[in-house]
């Protein structure tokens, strides 16, 4: 595919880099196209060599090809990252001063903008009404990410990851994804909860909510209404979901159930602590001087997907599960899962294996999907999406 990636002048330029790497390792044609500014924060030689192709942002270098009416017309798909707030003004106004504002005067193809600016200069009217005629015309522009900007500003105006641009921008290009969640209200839970020791430490796991996320993300692409229950999840929210934010298992429990009330489908995919502390400790607990360690008192915690499946707070309701295991010398990861498929009666459970440099915080999964009874129903291996996508036929399967 031939893909323009246009970068304007912003500091956000450095991880443009990192997605035109990413768009070059699935195997597609990049020509980056920088603007003057742009390449004040990383230089020719940069896009040059990952490119493979010229990088100028003149409409004057190589005029025998016509680039400015050219690039434009042969492009599959055309990403500005970051777009500023100043390269959104030229756009919306249809200026054409440059190479890149030239080509997306002649673009025919899906256009996707990534805007990343200052908090103030995202809210100011002007960006705003600029966002505005931009989308009206059929361009997709994102919302930016919140977080941490230049120097100590925080807030929303930060250049989303260059895997989730690169995600929004191919999926303008994919074939049609099937619409079978439909009219569907879809629960996730994800990420890992915590539970306080004292008010500086807690009893924790490392799942990172990707593949909460990634079900969250296909959901929403099959039509599906998404809510979000993320306990503890460092990831950029997904466009389009309603995400509840949670930090301990009670939290998430109280959050999971008010959302499930008008939910058909329920996914319990975040790694939930077993056990909480009896007690957390209104201080700091401090090391005794004589290295004795005070031991620390765990009650269980309450099994959420055990009340999901038993209570059903919805008819017709259906309720996913996830069991990460590691297996032992008695027992493998697959018999656990069986095992806890039967126990806890969820209409399907997804077993993985974790630990090691598996599951938690890769980009990638496998999982064997099982029914109520621990029988195996199908497995799926590949990117967390994939993976998603894999359990959403399973769910569509039942009705």
């Amino acid at each position: 595919m031939q893909i323009v990636l246009g970068v304007a002048g912003g500091i956000a330029a450095y991880k443009a880099v990192l997605l035109l790497r990413l768009l070059r390792e699935a195997g597609h044609d990049v020509r980056v196209v920088p603007t003057r500014a742009a390449l004040e924060f990383v230089g020719r030689p940069t896009w040059e060599a990952l490119s493979g192709q010229s990088a100028t942002p003149e409409v004057f270098d190589d005029v025998a090809h016509v680039p400015h009416v050219a690039l434009g017309q042969h492009a599959d798909l055309v990403i500005v990252a970051p777009a500023t707030a100043d390269l959104l003004a030229r756009a919306a106004a249809g200026r054409a001063d440059d190479l890149l504002t030239s080509t997306l005067l002649t673009a025919r193809c899906p256009v996707l903008m990534a805007p990343a600016m200052h908090t103030e200069m995202w809210d100011h009217p002007a960006t705003r009404a600029n966002v505005a005629t931009l989308r009206a015309r059929g361009v997709h522009v994102l919302d930016p990410a919140s977080g941490r900007l230049t120097g100590a500003d925080t807030g929303p105006g930060r250049l989303p990851e260059p895997d989730q641009i690169a995600a929004a921008a191919l999926a303008l290009v994919a074939p049609p994804r099937p619409q079978d969640l439909a009219g569907r209200h879809v629960v996730i839970s994800a990420g890992g909860t915590r539970e306080p020791l004292d008010p500086v430490r807690y009893l924790g796991n490392r799942s990172s909510g990707r593949q909460g996320y990634a079900l969250a993300r296909t959901a929403r692409d099959r039509g599906a209404r998404v809510t979000v229950v993320a306990a503890n999840v460092s990831l950029d929210d997904p466009a389009g979901v309603d995400v509840v934010e949670v930090e301990t298992t009670d939290q998430l429990r109280t959050a999971v159930r008010a959302a499930a009330r008008t939910a058909d489908v329920v996914v319990m995919a975040a790694a939930v602590a077993d056990f909480r502390p009896v007690a957390a400790a209104g201080h700091k607990v401090k090391k005794r001087s004589d290295g004795v360690v005070d031991p620390i008192l765990l009650e269980a915690n309450p099994d959420i997907l055990a009340e999901l499946t038993a209570e059903r707070l919805r008819p017709g309701q259906v309720i996913v599960g996830f069991a990460a295991e590691t297996g032992d010398e008695h027992t493998t990861v697959l018999e656990y899962g069986r095992a806890k498929a039967r126990r806890k009666g969820a209409d399907l459970l997804a077993v993985n294996a974790v630990g090691h440099g598996l599951a938690f915080g890769t980009t990638d999964n496998a999982v064997t999907i099982l029914d109520r009874h621990g029988d195996v129903l199908g497995a799926a291996v590949g990117s967390k999406d994939e993976v998603a996508d894999a359990l959403w036929d399973e769910v569509c399967r039942l009705g």
